[in-house]
C-alpha cells in the first residue's frame, strides 16, 4: 500500500496498452538503475538505452541491466541511432544476433540520421519482427532542417507504412531536448495546428510522443488525458511525470481524470 493512496485513484497497472511512459537510460550504472525501478517501476513501461551508447559498455554490464528492467516488468530496448549504424555499416543481421544474445526481446528502427527509403525502413521492419523481435519505430528527422521538411501529412503516412509494416508502436521524434523539432517550435512549445492533424489522422495508443520536458507533458496530458503515452523522460522525472498524470501536482490538479 502506498502512502496517501486514498487521496488518488489508482492508474492502469502493467502490461498497459495507454498510458505508457518510455525512460531514457544514458548510461545509469547498475545500482543507480536499480534503484529506481525499486521506487519508479510500476510507472515504466520501456527503457531506451540512448543512441550509442551500448558499444561503450560491457556485455556482461549491459545483460545485467536488461535483466534487472524486465524483473521489474520494465523493457529495455537500445535507441534506434544504433540501428542506423549498424545499417550504415551493412551489419544488420549481425545486430539482431548480438541484440538477441544480450537478451533484448524489442528494438528500435529509424531513419533520422541516416537515409533509409520508407519502403526499405518497412522491409527491415518486417524482417526484425520475422527474427522475432518487437519494434517500437521512429518517424522525424534529428536534423531540425531536414525534419522541417517533412509536413504533417507526411509524418502520417510514415506513420501508417511502419504500423502496416509490424511496429507495434510509433515514435514522433522530439529528440532530448524537445526544441526546434517535429511538432515542438524552437522554445519547445507544441505547434498546435500540426499536432492537431496528426492527433485526428492517428491512432492514439500506437503513438508515443516523445516529450522531455515538463510544459510539454502538461500539454500532452491536459489535451488527451493522463493515459497518453510519453517518451524521452529523464529517469530523475519518472515521479514527477506520474504525479502529473494524477493530478498531484499543481499543473493538473483538478484537471484530469483517471
Amino acid at each position: 500500500m502506498n502512502a496517501f493512496d486514498f487521496l488518488t485513484p489508482p492508474r492502469r497497472g502493467k502490461p498497459r496498452k495507454n498510458g505508457i511512459t518510455m525512460v531514457l537510460d544514458k548510461g545509469m550504472g547498475i545500482k543507480t538503475a536499480r534503484d529506481l525501478m525499486e521506487i519508479s517501476s510500476d510507472y515504466v513501461d520501456f527503457i531506451k538505452f540512448g543512441w550509442g551508447t551500448l558499444p561503450l559498455h560491457r556485455r556482461d554490464a549491459v545483460m545485467e541491466k536488461i535483466e534487472m528492467y524486465r524483473s521489474f516488468d520494465v523493457e529495455a530496448y537500445p535507441g534506434g541511432t544504433l540501428f542506423e549504424i549498424a545499417y550504415l555499416n551493412d551489419k544488420i543481421q549481425e545486430y539482431f544476433d548480438e541484440a538477441r544474445s544480450l537478451g533484448f526481446e524489442t528494438l528500435e528502427i529509424s531513419n533520422g540520421t541516416v537515409e533509409i527509403e520508407t519502403d526499405e525502413k518497412c522491409e527491415l521492419i518486417e524482417k526484425a519482427v520475422n527474427e522475432g523481435f518487437q519494434i517500437i519505430s521512429e518517424v522525424g528527422k534529428k536534423d531540425p532542417i531536414r525534419d522541417r521538411l517533412l509536413s504533417p501529412e507526411d509524418r502520417v503516412e510514415l506513420v501508417r507504412a511502419d504500423l502496416k509494416a509490424g511496429a507495434c508502436m510509433v515514435l514522433m521524434e522530439a529528440r532530448e531536448s524537445g526544441h526546434n523539432i517535429g511538432i515542438y517550435d524552437e522554445n519547445g512549445n507544441v505547434k498546435e495546428e500540426e499536432f492537431n492533424h496528426l492527433l485526428n489522422e492517428l491512432p492514439q495508443d500506437r503513438i508515443i510522443w516523445e516529450a522531455p520536458q515538463k510544459n510539454q507533458q502538461v500539454y500532452f496530458i491536459l489535451k488527451i488525458g493522463p493515459d497518453v503515452n510519453l517518451g524521452n523522460i529523464p529517469p530523475e522525472e519518472i515521479t514527477a511525470l506520474e504525479t502529473i498524470r494524477r493530478g498531484l501536482r499543481g499543473d493538473t490538479l483538478g484537471k484530469v481524470n483517471l
